[in-house]
Parts: structure tokens; sequence; C-alpha cells
């Protein structure tokens, strides 16, 4: 795709492909989202938490004196779209969250335990936080504990790329009424099914009224169990990117596009 000059809505995925895990985005990607933000609105969708997207994406922008203007103009869906918040007379209101039961949450507690031991699936010798966190609609699992350093991911995801994909596979097994799926450089991400990131497409085009024609996803999750790939169903184009400089690249190519040389 060589242009947005069609398009209102830009929607991203957030690690891996606006920042490296868990991290600020740099003033570069700040400076690109800030000028992108003159012509488009911006959606982020993650598998992060709220606080976490706010955390790093929102406290990175550089947004001048049009602060408000800007953040008027971005929508977070943290938790692969279950959730939304957009900004509102001086604070972030919550549109809407399909949040997990108690019961559930218990159910794929237990089921990530079920998995280790069915296939011998043993932790790592150290561990940084909670492995399993409950980020209210979605509870994630984070192989080297939710802190941990990205080194220290990518290290594990080196070694272990086949395992996390048979902790995933055999858990969707066992929860057959929730949506299982691998993300960023560690984690798998359970929301109830049907609570993905097709279903927080859907949700941007309900809450923003912009037909699907009119949008753009990017991500670097959109292969065949990654956690973007279910927006492919609602037949929005999509844009993979192999990391945060390759969407520098594409953003500065979309920002050159006739729309924005003319604005």
């Amino acid at each position: 795709m060589n242009s947005i000059s069609e398009k209102d809505v830009i929607i991203f995925d957030l690690d891996g492909t606006l920042t490296e895990a868990k991290t600020l985005i740099d003033a570069e990607m700040a400076r690109l989202i800030s000028k992108l933000l003159d012509t488009h609105q911006v959606a982020v969708m993650s598998g992060g938490s709220h606080d976490q997207i706010k955390k790093q994406f929102v406290a990175g922008l550089e947004v001048a004196d049009k602060a408000r203007v800007a953040l008027e103009r971005i929508h977070l869906f943290p938790t692969c779209g279950s959730q939304c918040y957009q900004f509102e007379k001086s604070e972030w209101l919550e549109r809407y969250a399909e949040r997990l039961t108690d019961r559930e949450k218990k159910e794929i507690q237990e089921g990530f335990e079920k998995v280790y031991k069915k296939i011998g699936y043993k932790h790592p010798d150290k561990l940084y936080g909670e492995v399993v966190e409950d980020r209210g609609t979605q509870m994630t699992f984070s192989a080297v504990g939710q802190k941990a350093p990205i080194e220290e991911k990518q290290k594990w995801i080196d070694k272990n790329y086949d395992k996390r994909e048979e902790v995933a596979q055999e858990l969707q097994k066992l929860l057959p009424e929730h949506e299982v799926r691998t993300a960023g450089l560690t984690s798998i991400d359970v929301t109830r099914k049907g609570i993905n990131k097709y279903y927080g497409v859907k949700k941007v085009v309900e809450l923003l009224s912009v037909p699907i024609e009119r949008m753009v996803f990017v991500g670097d999750m959109l292969m065949k169990g990654g956690n973007d790939e279910p927006v492919i169903e609602t037949g929005i184009d999509t844009v993979a990117v192999t990391g945060p400089e390759d969407t520098k690249d594409l953003l500065m190519k979309w920002l050159q596009s006739p729309r924005e040389r003319s604005s």
C-alpha cells in the first residue's frame, strides 16, 4: 500500500509495531505520529492494558500546543480490542469493556497449569514478575514474567519459539470458549471467544462511523496464529511490518502522499 490519501483512520498494533516490547515510543516515532494526527485519526489496538498503552504510547507523543485536539483524534483499544478508551474533557473515558468473569479467569489459570504438566513445560529459573497477568478483559501469559527486560524475552523466544506455540495450541484445546493467540515476543493472550482484534476493528467502525474501506491496519503479528491475524477477516486493508523502524519508513512514505503534502 503506497498511500493513505484515501484513508481516514490508521489502526496500529503497539509492541513490535510502534515500539519494542513494553518500551516508550521514541522521539522520531512520536514526531511521525503527531504529524499523522494532523490529517488522520489514529487507533492503537494492543494486547497490553489501558495503563500500559498510555505509558508506552500517549506519554511519548509530542503534541505541543495541540495536545487536546490531537488526543481527541486518538482511540485506545487495549487487550486485543476487548476495551476502548477515548479522550474527552481532559480524561480518558471507557466506551466498552468485555470483562472476564471470576469463573473464566480461574478456568484460564487452571488451564495453563494443566498444559504445563501435560507437555512438561518448566518456567525459567529467573522470572520478572507474574507469569499470567489478569488484565480484566484478558489473561496474558508472559514466559519470563510481565516485567522482563526485552533482552531476556529475546533470549527466551530464540530458544523456545516452538514451545510457546505448543503451550498456545494445547491451551486452545482446553479452552474452546476462549480465544488463545500468541503476541509480542513471549506472550499468549486469552480472551472470551469472539473477542479479538476482529471484534476490535468492528468496534472502530461502529464508534467512529467510518467505513472499513477508509481504514488500514498496521501490525507485526498478521501471520497465522498471531494476535493481529483476526483483523484480516474484516476486509480491512493491512500492512505487515517487521518492527518499529519498518513502521517509521512506512509512515515517512505515507506522509509524503498528495493528501498530506497539500494539508
